[in-house]
Protein backbone atom coordinates (compact mmCIF):
# COMPACT_ATOMS: atom_id res chain seq x y z
CA UNK A 1 0.00 0.00 0.00
CA UNK A 2 1.37 3.37 -1.05
CA UNK A 3 1.74 6.18 1.51
CA UNK A 4 -0.79 8.00 -0.56
CA UNK A 5 -3.13 5.63 -0.06
CA UNK A 6 -2.54 5.26 3.82
CA UNK A 7 -2.92 8.91 4.40
CA UNK A 8 -6.34 8.62 2.66
CA UNK A 9 -7.18 5.40 5.00
CA UNK A 10 -6.55 7.65 7.98
CA UNK A 11 -8.45 10.47 6.72
CA UNK A 12 -11.56 8.45 6.02
CA UNK A 13 -10.93 6.43 9.50
CA UNK A 14 -11.12 9.97 11.28
CA UNK A 15 -13.93 11.28 9.04
CA UNK A 16 -15.51 8.43 10.44
CA UNK A 17 -15.00 9.48 13.78
CA UNK A 18 -16.04 12.56 12.89
CA UNK A 19 -19.63 11.82 11.69
CA UNK A 20 -19.91 9.96 14.74
CA UNK A 21 -18.90 12.91 16.84
CA UNK A 22 -20.77 15.34 14.89
CA UNK A 23 -24.42 12.60 15.28
CA UNK A 24 -23.93 12.79 19.63
CA UNK A 25 -23.12 16.44 19.04
CA UNK A 26 -26.53 16.73 17.31
CA UNK A 27 -28.43 14.53 19.31
CA UNK A 28 -27.21 17.23 22.15
CA UNK A 29 -28.01 20.45 20.62
CA UNK A 30 -24.31 21.28 20.23
CA UNK A 31 -21.80 22.43 17.41
CA UNK A 32 -20.29 19.67 15.57
CA UNK A 33 -16.46 19.46 16.09
CA UNK A 34 -14.22 19.31 13.58
CA UNK A 35 -11.91 16.42 12.92
CA UNK A 36 -9.40 18.90 13.82
CA UNK A 37 -10.85 19.56 17.16
CA UNK A 38 -11.79 15.62 17.42
CA UNK A 39 -7.97 14.71 16.67
CA UNK A 40 -6.87 17.76 19.37
CA UNK A 41 -9.55 16.24 22.08
CA UNK A 42 -7.65 12.47 22.00
CA UNK A 43 -4.24 14.17 22.43
CA UNK A 44 -5.22 16.35 24.95
CA UNK A 45 -6.68 13.30 27.02
CA UNK A 46 -4.09 11.36 26.33
CA UNK A 47 -0.90 13.78 26.66
CA UNK A 48 -2.45 14.96 30.27
CA UNK A 49 -2.35 12.04 31.92
CA UNK A 50 -6.08 11.42 32.43
CA UNK A 51 -5.68 8.30 30.19
CA UNK A 52 -3.11 7.29 32.34
CA UNK A 53 -4.90 7.39 35.38
CA UNK A 54 -8.16 5.92 34.37
CA UNK A 55 -6.48 3.15 32.60
CA UNK A 56 -4.78 2.69 36.24
CA UNK A 57 -7.65 2.73 37.97
CA UNK A 58 -8.86 -0.39 35.97
CA UNK A 59 -6.35 -2.25 36.46
CA UNK A 60 -5.89 -1.57 40.30
CA UNK A 61 -9.39 -2.94 40.68
CA UNK A 62 -8.10 -6.06 38.89
CA UNK A 63 -5.51 -6.63 40.61
CA UNK A 64 -7.75 -6.24 44.36
CA UNK A 65 -9.52 -8.66 43.12
CA UNK A 66 -6.90 -11.09 41.47
CA UNK A 67 -5.70 -10.95 45.02
CA UNK A 68 -9.08 -11.92 46.51
CA UNK A 69 -9.69 -14.79 44.50
CA UNK A 70 -6.13 -15.99 43.59
CA UNK A 71 -5.28 -18.80 46.67
CA UNK A 72 -9.10 -19.74 46.44
CA UNK A 73 -9.52 -21.71 42.90
CA UNK A 74 -8.20 -23.85 41.30
CA UNK A 75 -5.49 -23.42 38.52
CA UNK A 76 -5.78 -19.72 38.58
CA UNK A 77 -5.04 -17.65 35.44
CA UNK A 78 -5.65 -14.51 33.95
CA UNK A 79 -5.93 -13.54 30.43
CA UNK A 80 -4.50 -10.38 28.81
CA UNK A 81 -5.07 -8.37 25.27
CA UNK A 82 -1.74 -6.93 24.20
CA UNK A 83 -2.03 -4.21 22.01
CA UNK A 84 -3.46 -0.70 24.40
CA UNK A 85 -3.73 -3.42 27.14
CA UNK A 86 0.11 -4.85 27.82
CA UNK A 87 1.63 -2.75 24.93
CA UNK A 88 1.11 1.01 23.66
CA UNK A 89 1.08 1.51 20.24
CA UNK A 90 0.16 5.34 20.71
CA UNK A 91 3.58 6.21 18.79
CA UNK A 92 2.21 4.51 15.64
CA UNK A 93 -1.24 5.89 15.86
CA UNK A 94 0.39 9.59 16.82
CA UNK A 95 2.18 9.28 13.55
CA UNK A 96 -1.19 8.72 11.44
CA UNK A 97 -2.94 11.67 13.33
CA UNK A 98 -4.65 9.18 15.84
CA UNK A 99 -6.16 7.48 12.73
CA UNK A 100 -5.79 3.10 12.42
CA UNK A 101 -3.35 2.45 9.72
CA UNK A 102 -3.17 -1.55 9.36
CA UNK A 103 -0.72 -1.64 6.45
CA UNK A 104 1.72 -0.41 4.38
CA UNK A 105 5.55 0.54 5.75
CA UNK A 106 5.85 2.79 9.11
CA UNK A 107 8.00 6.22 9.08
CA UNK A 108 7.19 6.97 12.76
CA UNK A 109 8.75 10.25 12.57
CA UNK A 110 6.46 11.94 9.67
CA UNK A 111 3.77 8.85 9.05
CA UNK A 112 2.44 7.30 7.94
CA UNK A 113 3.11 3.98 10.21
CA UNK A 114 1.20 0.62 9.10
CA UNK A 115 0.51 -0.71 12.29
CA UNK A 116 1.62 -4.33 11.38
CA UNK A 117 5.20 -2.62 10.65
CA UNK A 118 4.93 -1.18 13.96
CA UNK A 119 4.17 -4.22 15.64
CA UNK A 120 6.85 -6.41 14.02
CA UNK A 121 9.69 -3.41 14.92
CA UNK A 122 8.82 -4.81 18.56
CA UNK A 123 9.61 -1.33 19.55
CA UNK A 124 5.89 -0.84 21.84
CA UNK A 125 6.27 0.35 25.37
CA UNK A 126 4.53 -1.71 28.44
CA UNK A 127 1.57 -0.27 30.00
CA UNK A 128 3.41 -0.09 33.60
CA UNK A 129 0.02 -1.20 35.41
CA UNK A 130 -0.45 -4.15 33.32
CA UNK A 131 3.11 -5.29 33.41
CA UNK A 132 3.01 -4.94 37.54
CA UNK A 133 -0.55 -6.88 36.74
CA UNK A 134 1.54 -9.53 35.44
CA UNK A 135 4.53 -9.87 37.89
CA UNK A 136 2.21 -9.97 40.57
CA UNK A 137 0.20 -12.91 39.08
CA UNK A 138 3.31 -14.68 38.61
CA UNK A 139 4.50 -13.87 42.38
CA UNK A 140 1.04 -15.25 42.99
CA UNK A 141 1.57 -18.42 41.19
CA UNK A 142 -1.48 -17.65 38.49
CA UNK A 143 -1.08 -18.51 35.15
CA UNK A 144 -0.92 -15.89 32.20
CA UNK A 145 -2.11 -16.26 29.12
CA UNK A 146 -2.36 -13.89 26.27
CA UNK A 147 -4.71 -13.73 23.75
CA UNK A 148 -4.09 -11.24 21.11
CA UNK A 149 -6.17 -10.76 17.25
CA UNK A 150 -2.05 -10.12 15.91
CA UNK A 151 -1.74 -12.53 13.07
CA UNK A 152 0.45 -15.65 13.49
CA UNK A 153 3.18 -14.08 11.10
CA UNK A 154 3.97 -11.84 14.38
CA UNK A 155 4.71 -14.23 17.28
CA UNK A 156 8.42 -13.69 17.21
CA UNK A 157 8.44 -9.93 17.00
CA UNK A 158 5.50 -9.85 19.58
CA UNK A 159 7.11 -12.49 22.39
CA UNK A 160 10.24 -10.33 21.93
CA UNK A 161 8.53 -7.36 22.23
CA UNK A 162 7.17 -8.80 25.15
CA UNK A 163 9.91 -9.99 27.03
CA UNK A 164 11.87 -6.94 26.33
CA UNK A 165 9.57 -5.17 28.07
CA UNK A 166 9.44 -7.31 31.44
CA UNK A 167 6.11 -9.48 31.00
CA UNK A 168 6.34 -13.12 31.78
CA UNK A 169 3.60 -15.55 30.39
CA UNK A 170 2.78 -18.98 29.91
CA UNK A 171 0.88 -18.96 26.53
CA UNK A 172 0.95 -16.21 23.80
CA UNK A 173 -2.44 -17.27 21.66
CA UNK A 174 -2.35 -15.09 18.17
CA UNK A 175 -4.96 -15.02 15.53
CA UNK A 176 -4.31 -18.27 13.28
CA UNK A 177 -3.20 -17.89 9.79
CA UNK A 178 -5.62 -18.10 6.71
CA UNK A 179 -8.88 -17.56 9.46
CA UNK A 180 -10.85 -14.68 10.13
CA UNK A 181 -13.66 -14.26 12.30
CA UNK A 182 -16.86 -12.04 12.34
CA UNK A 183 -15.74 -10.38 15.43
CA UNK A 184 -12.87 -10.64 18.19
CA UNK A 185 -15.38 -11.99 20.78
CA UNK A 186 -15.52 -14.81 17.98
CA UNK A 187 -11.82 -15.38 18.19
CA UNK A 188 -10.93 -15.10 22.11
CA UNK A 189 -14.05 -16.67 23.54
CA UNK A 190 -13.39 -20.56 22.38
CA UNK A 191 -9.95 -19.54 23.06
CA UNK A 192 -10.60 -18.85 26.74
CA UNK A 193 -12.63 -22.01 26.66
CA UNK A 194 -10.02 -24.04 25.70
CA UNK A 195 -7.82 -22.89 28.63
CA UNK A 196 -10.59 -23.42 31.31
CA UNK A 197 -11.11 -26.97 29.64
CA UNK A 198 -7.51 -27.26 30.45
CA UNK A 199 -8.41 -27.22 34.03
CA UNK A 200 -7.46 -23.71 34.79
CA UNK A 201 -10.18 -21.02 36.53
CA UNK A 202 -9.52 -17.82 34.51
CA UNK A 203 -10.14 -15.42 37.57
CA UNK A 204 -9.75 -12.39 35.07
CA UNK A 205 -9.72 -11.16 31.65
CA UNK A 206 -8.79 -7.93 30.68
CA UNK A 207 -8.46 -5.88 27.68
CA UNK A 208 -9.48 -2.33 25.71
CA UNK A 209 -12.19 -3.72 23.62
CA UNK A 210 -15.65 -5.15 24.87
CA UNK A 211 -15.07 -8.20 22.45
CA UNK A 212 -12.00 -8.80 24.25
CA UNK A 213 -13.85 -9.77 26.98
CA UNK A 214 -17.60 -11.05 25.45
CA UNK A 215 -18.86 -14.62 25.49
CA UNK A 216 -17.75 -15.88 29.01
CA UNK A 217 -14.92 -17.90 30.54
CA UNK A 218 -13.75 -15.46 33.08
CA UNK A 219 -14.84 -14.71 36.11
CA UNK A 220 -14.91 -11.36 36.21
CA UNK A 221 -14.18 -9.06 33.06
CA UNK A 222 -12.22 -5.45 33.21
CA UNK A 223 -12.67 -3.11 30.14
CA UNK A 224 -9.74 -0.71 29.77
CA UNK A 225 -9.96 2.38 28.31
CA UNK A 226 -9.24 3.44 24.78
CA UNK A 227 -10.72 7.25 23.56
CA UNK A 228 -8.87 6.30 19.89
CA UNK A 229 -10.35 2.81 17.88
CA UNK A 230 -13.24 0.71 18.75
CA UNK A 231 -12.73 -3.14 17.24
CA UNK A 232 -16.03 -5.17 16.98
Amino acid sequence: MSSHTNRNVAFVLWMTTAAAASACASLRGASTPSLYETQQSVERYIDSGRYDADFARVVKSASGYLESRAAHVTRPAIVLDIDETSLSNWPAYKANSWGRVVNGDCDIERGPCGLRAWQASARATALKPTLDLDKRARMLGVAVFFITGRPSNLRDATEKNLREQGFEWDEVILLPADQSFPSAADFKAPERKKIADRGYTIVLTMGDQQSDLTGGYAERTFKLPNPVYFLP
